[in-house]
């Protein structure tokens, strides 16, 4: 049976599970916006859209749980526009959220790359990048992928979109790297890592010539999408641990 918990109790959980202090971030990890301090229903989701919220409102949520919050480095600071109508609703509505960017990406249990990795059937060996943030690893059972396209059918089942797709044909795929999200940039990490493919949300110019030259497969998977799984499991996570009721919602985003 469900109770009420305090907004301090959700924040003191969802910290001790996601360590944000271990990370440095892009924008503030945590309690974003305060809102009610007696929580029964959290709902998560990707990001703090206003779609989102009200779902969540429509929902009769007291906390929505994202990966992407509302406040990001470079922001101008205004309360104008889109900002004004996302914070609206919320203090309309006085629902709290909590958002976990890097430290959602790590975690090795409820994390995006760690969910992700679960769901391709991948088995972590090791860590690449920047705050070691990638993972790289290879398949459970211990077989290679015929090819990068054969990965790639097994990308695009596990997420239902298309992978955009830099190959080799002929090269088998033993060992793959993946970060979930905009981490295009770490391909390079990957690459020196000694993988055979990287997975990835992204691509942007420069990586499809380093995976002709390298012969190491790139593909991009969706941000969205390869960003789907962190946030409801972290999120049921700590709404069991507390006793509260928890809904994943989803949002549906072609980038």
């Amino acid at each position: 049976m469900s109770h009420n918990v305090t907004r301090l109790a959700l924040l003191q959980a969802c910290n001790d599970l996601l360590q944000p202090a271990r990370f440095k971030d892009y924008g503030p990890n945590g309690l974003q916006v305060e809102g009610t301090d007696s929580i029964g229903h959290m709902v998560s989701g990707v990001t703090a859209s206003r779609a989102l919220i009200e779902a969540a409102i429509g929902a009769k949520a007291d906390a929505i749980f994202v990966h992407h919050g509302l406040f990001w480095r470079g922001q101008d600071g205004t309360v104008t526009g889109w900002m004004k109508q996302r914070l609206q609703l919320l203090l309309a509505h006085n629902i709290n959220v909590l958002a976990y960017h890097l430290p959602l990406d790590a975690h090795p249990e409820v994390g995006n790359n760690a969910q992700l990795g679960q769901r391709l059937g991948l088995q972590v060996q090791g860590v690449f990048g920047e705050q070691n943030l990638g993972l790289w690893g290879m398949r459970a059972d211990g077989q290679a992928f015929k090819n990068a396209q054969a990965l790639a059918d097994v990308v695009s089942i596990v997420l239902q979109r298309e992978p955009v797709v830099v190959q080799t044909p002929a090269r088998e795929i033993r060992q793959v790297a993946w970060c979930t999200g905009g981490a295009q940039s770490y391909f390079e990490a990957a690459i020196a890592a000694g993988v055979d493919a990287f997975i990835t949300g992204e691509i942007s110019e420069p990586q499809a010539h380093l995976a002709r030259e390298t012969g190491v497969a790139f593909l991009a998977c969706g941000h969205h999408a390869t960003e789907r799984y962190g946030a409801p499991a972290a999120a049921a996570h700590v709404a069991a641990q507390l006793g509260i009721t928890h809904q994943f919602i989803e949002i549906d985003n072609p980038a």
